[in-house]
């Protein structure tokens, strides 16, 4: 393993902490698993992403907006972390 320095402003600190304490693990090992991601082409495909946005554009014209606090996107967001990791 080798080290490396990074700068992170506030906020990317801030997030990479909050992730790091809902998985129970530490900052470095949440910036391994996002390199890793990007590495193996999870996260590269920006033109498929910017269609698939463009495609689905009005799909759920009828569907009744509920509302969420903070506390639902954390769980959420935790579940899909933890859905992550055990790729």
């Amino acid at each position: 393993m080798h080290r490396t320095n990074i700068y992170l402003d506030e906020m990317q600190a801030a997030r990479l902490d909050r992730i790091a304490n809902q998985q129970g693990t530490s900052r470095s090992e949440v910036i391994r698993a996002l390199i890793d991601r990007t590495f193996a082409g999870d996260d590269i495909d920006v033109e498929a992403d910017l269609a698939a946005i463009a495609q689905s554009h009005g799909a759920l014209t009828d569907a009744e907006e509920t509302a969420r606090d903070d506390g639902d996107r954390s769980a959420h967001l935790a579940r899909m972390w933890s859905l992550d990791a055990s790729r």
